[in-house]
């Protein structure tokens, strides 16, 4: 990201954690990069004396960064070749909400799901219980699956903290390579769907 202006007073104190957003990834559609020495620079006063700059080298290979390049980056190589999502319709089955995982083409590549993991919320059970969910093959345009989700758990306080109940990781990978995962993400409206659905089958919709 490109530097952006923030004041912080900093009080005698042997340590102040301040929060810097790295933004993302500069990823390439030829692998995975490696990550690269960083920096941080700041502009620092004490008392009344002039600003002077003092630059802090990140430790490198900094454990942090290199986990965020490879997690965004593997993503970004698979979206590259295919938009992976939950399907349109959704119907209510028992206990079971009933859908389907789609994969549309977006650039080259055979692209194979080989998971769909739950989250703090739901349970994915998937149509097939063996090898790749669904495959994208290199001709096609798109390709779906099955999949039904259930509540994984039904305390009150679950609802009330539900922060990451719609960021289900898809394992996928392209050309037969190594499974990269990606996060999808249901859009608003079916959030609000898929709640309503999980408060009714706990029995706590009033």
């Amino acid at each position: 990201m490109p530097p952006e202006s923030k004041d912080s007073t900093i009080r005698r104190t042997e340590r102040t954690d301040l929060r810097i957003p790295y933004g993302e990834a500069n990823c390439s559609p030829q692998g995975l990069p490696e990550v690269r020495p960083a920096t941080v620079a700041a502009r620092v006063r004490v008392g009344s004396e002039p600003l002077r700059r003092v630059v802090f080298p990140v430790p490198h290979p900094d454990p942090l960064l290199a986990r965020l390049l490879r997690e965004e980056c593997s993503a970004f190589l698979v979206k590259q070749a295919a938009d992976i999502a939950f399907g349109p319709d959704w119907k209510r089955d028992g206990d079971l909400m009933r859908g389907t995982l789609v994969l549309t083409r977006r650039g080259a590549g055979r692209v194979a799901v080989g998971s769909v993991d739950g989250t703090t919320h739901y349970i994915v059970t998937p149509a097939r219980k063996a090898g790749p969910l669904v495959v994208l093959e290199a001709g096609a345009a798109r390709a779906e699956v099955p999949i039904a989700l259930s509540p994984g758990r039904c305390d009150p306080h679950a609802f009330a903290e539900a922060k990451k109940a719609f960021l289900f990781p898809v394992r996928a990978s392209v050309d037969g390579g190594e499974e990269r995962v990606v996060i999808v993400q249901p859009p608003a409206d079916r959030q609000k769907e898929l709640i309503d659905y999980a408060l009714e089958v706990c029995g706590l919709k009033e």
